[in-house]
Formats: structure tokens, sequence, C-alpha cells
């Protein structure tokens, strides 16, 4: 023990510290370090040094372990998918403050109407995501093909009676909101392919690939259809995105898979070019990168990095951008992350990236623990579609990807997407109190917060 921690050895006559060594005139030791002064009993600069990385190494080997020791908890992953999601709730409600009050001034609207609404969506999304947590898988099931029927409805009222934005035809107003159906079709994919997988794979009919895709691939592309007559390529990408998921996740064969995303690849390139629209925007990132970069094809790429990095590595601090004010259009939506790295910096994005980093690594082990084929499909499909469209609005800002009009889930403005997104995660809570060991714990954890604070409000419900 004293050698691994560099302790020094006994005083020896004549006021010298002994060490391992040899001891030379001047009352000095050569050992792991040098004592430069005899008699003084003081411990050695390289006996110090050690001695601080052994604790070092210690205090990151018991943090180590400590971590190690959550996670193998029944309800590491139902918590870690409610820190995560309230955590990036909270910033994208400040971001949304931030970019939406310059947006309000801009354009005349009162002022924080935009937040408002952001905030409503918020309390009702938070109300949402618990009471879907609490809920079994039965009734996601149950709700299957209730949720694609009315997605399709939607979907194709849009393209009758939606308005146009930018480009392109997502939007029904709805008693003074906008609706996004597209957003709802995301879901209603998820729920309905998976059901019908799990369905098929009790029956015994996964065998054959043809039971694979029927009619999962015609669905999809009926919904891709739909969403890309309004010309909504970033949409479009995400439910094949989900499609592919689902394959996977049910352990469709390699060759399938690469069959699948090739054609779907090519499916994307040719819908790219007879769409001027989207044909423009990768025409702008194209151009991003050159020198004859004009204001017109590349402005908003070019701006969202100009945002982003004259954040430098702590931001401008919260509420400070310039960018917002007119210089870089969708601020609040398809480029609020160039917002928050200019106000909160390096350090701001890379905390949004690790929180994303903890919803993939929750997500997924929910899918891989849980026992039920629903709950697994489920709950893959939606972690590979929410980590995607991270990765797809995040990507666009920092240029390694053309822009597709994909909101940052849980931080950028919109109700349609911040409602969406916390009804899957409160599906990925109620997968993950499925876990093994996970409903005894929930047993003996008592009541939870809401319960306790009716009990605190005397609202309770007391014993007979």
């Amino acid at each position: 023990m004293s050698a691994a921690l560099g302790q020094p050895g006994r005083r020896q006559a004549g006021g010298t510290a002994q060490a391992r060594g040899t001891v030379h005139s001047g009352g000095t030791v050569h050992s792991s370090g040098t004592v430069h002064s005899s008699g003084t009993g003081e411990t050695s600069d390289g006996e110090a040094s050690s001695r601080v990385n052994v604790l070092r190494r210690g205090s990151l080997g018991e943090a180590r372990r400590a971590a190690r020791a959550l996670l193998t908890r029944p309800l590491a992953s139902y918590y870690l998918v409610l820190g995560c999601s309230l955590l990036l709730l909270i910033v994208g409600l400040m971001m949304v403050l931030s970019t939406s009050t310059a947006y309000d001034l801009e354009n005349g609207l009162p002022p924080y109407s935009l937040f408002a609404k952001q905030l409503i969506g918020a309390v009702v999304g938070l109300i949402l995501m618990w009471l879907l947590a609490k809920a079994p898988a039965r009734l996601f099931r149950a709700c299957a093909y209730p949720l694609l029927l009315t997605s399709l409805v939607g979907l194709m009222a849009v393209l009758v009676l939606g308005i146009q934005v930018g480009g392109a035809t997502r939007w029904l107003v709805v008693a003074g909101f906008q609706v996004q159906p597209s957003e709802f079709a995301k879901l209603a994919l998820v729920v309905w392919g998976a059901d019908l997988l799990a369905r098929k794979e009790k029956l015994g009919l996964l065998t054959d690939w043809r039971q694979l895709l029927v009619p999962l691939l015609p669905g999809t592309a009926i919904i891709c259809i739909l969403v890309m007559l309004g010309n909504d390529l970033g949409t479009t990408f995400l439910m094949l995105v989900i499609f592919l998921a689902l394959l996977w996740v049910i352990g469709a064969p390699g060759k399938l898979l690469a069959g699948m995303l090739g054609l779907l690849g090519f499916v994307m390139v040719m819908l790219i070019i007879v769409h001027p629209y989207e044909l423009q925007r990768i025409a702008g990132f194209l151009a991003a990168h050159k020198a004859s970069c004009s204001a017109g094809n590349c402005y908003q790429l070019t701006q969202g990095k100009y945002a982003l990095g004259s954040g430098g590595l702590f931001g401008v601090g919260s509420g400070a951008s310039k960018a917002k004010w007119g210089w870089l259009p969708n601020s609040d939506t398809d480029s609020i992350f160039a917002i928050l790295g200019e106000e909160l910096g390096l350090v701001g994005t890379l905390c949004v990236t690790i929180l994303y980093g903890g919803l993939a690594y929750a997500g997924l082990r929910i899918a891989r623990r849980v026992q039920d084929t629903f709950s697994q499909l489920a709950a893959g499909a939606i972690t590979i579609w929410l980590i995607a469209q991270a990765m797809v609005n995040i990507g666009a800002v920092i240029g390694v990807l053309p822009i597709t009009g994909v909101p940052l889930p849980l931080i950028s403005q919109g109700l349609s997407s911040l409602l969406v997104t916390m009804a899957a995660l409160g599906m990925l809570m109620s997968f993950a109190r499925s876990e093994p060991g996970a409903r005894r714990a929930l047993a003996t954890a008592g009541p939870g917060i809401p319960r306790r604070l009716l009990g605190w409000l005397g609202l309770g419900r007391r014993p007979a």
C-alpha cells in the first residue's frame, strides 16, 4: 500500500529521508521522485504527484462503479428517459422564449405570444406524457388503426385546406392553432407497424420476407406519398427511417434491409429531382461549400454557421443573440440549434447532444430488455426516429446535411412536434416500466410525486 501511494520511508540518522534508491550527499534521495531538502520530513514532489494520480484513478474508478450500479437498477431506463426529456424541454422553452420574442416584435404580434403557446403545449405534453407512462402496451395497440386512419384523413385534409409556409404545405389551422398532421403520422406509423409485425410474429408468419413487407411497405408508401405531395421531404425521410427501424428491430435479413435501403434511396433521389423546391435546397447545400455561394441559394446555411460559430466556448449569454433579429431565417424552428450555439456556446451544444445520447442509450436499452415484441418494436422505432430527427436538424445547422425543415425534438417551436414527441417519450417510459424488476421496484417506491402533492393538499384518497 505504501509503495503504491508513494509513501516516504523512515527517517534515518543525519536527518536524511531513506527511500527506495540511493542516498547521495547533500541529503537528496533518488527514487520515484527527488527530495531536494534534507531533514525536513516533507513529501517529495514525485511522491505527491504519484499520490494525487492514485487518488484520481481511485475517484474515477469509484465514479465508474457508481454509474454502473445506477444503470443496473430496474428503473434506470425509466428515470433516464424522464430526466433527459425534462432537461431538453427546459432548454427548449428557454430557447423558444429567446427566439420567439424577436419574431413577435418583428411581425407585430403580441409579446410572448408564441412562447405562451409553446408553454401551454409543454404543460399539456407533460400531462399526456405522464398518462401514457402509466398506460399499458395493450392500450397503444388498441389505438393503432384509429390513429393511422386519423392521420391519413389529416394528411388528405392538408392537401385541400392546408396553408403553405416556406414552400411546403404541412399545416391545418384548428381553433387558431396550427396543427401538422404529418407529425402525428410518424407516431401512427410506429404504433401501427409495431402492432402489425407483432401480430405476424405471434402467428409465425415472418419466415417469409413478403410477410415482412406486406402490408407494411404499401402502408408506408401511402403515408409518404401524401406527405411528399405537400413538399415535405424531411418528414418523408423520417417516415422511411421508421420503416427501416421496424424491419431492423424485428430481425429482417441483411439482404432485405440492404435492398430496401437502396430502393428507398433511389426513391428519395427521384423525389428530389421532380420537386424543384427540394432540388433548390440541395443546390443551396452544395453551393454553400463553394466560394461562389450567393445569398439566394445558401443564405440560411451561411447565417446558421455564423451564428453557431460566434458563440465561442460559453456563448454570448441567454437572450443576447444577434442572429435572431432577422438575420437567420426560421431561428425558432429549423435553425434554433444555431441560436442555442450562439447564446450557450460550445458547452451548451455539447450538453444538448449528450442529452440526446442519453435518450438514445435509454431507448435502445428498453428495446433490448422488454419481453413483449410490440414494446420492443415500438421502443426501437421511437428511439431511432427521434435521434435521427435530431441528427438531421443538427446536421443541417452545422452544414453537413441540406436543410429539410425538420424540427429539433423538444427544443424547436411547434405544438404538433412537441406534443407528438412527448407522447412518444411517454410510451417509452411505459415500456420501461415493464422491464424485468421494474414493476416490483415501482411498487416498493411508494406513491409518486403527483399523489404526494395531492396528499399534501388534503385531496388524496383516504383510507376507509
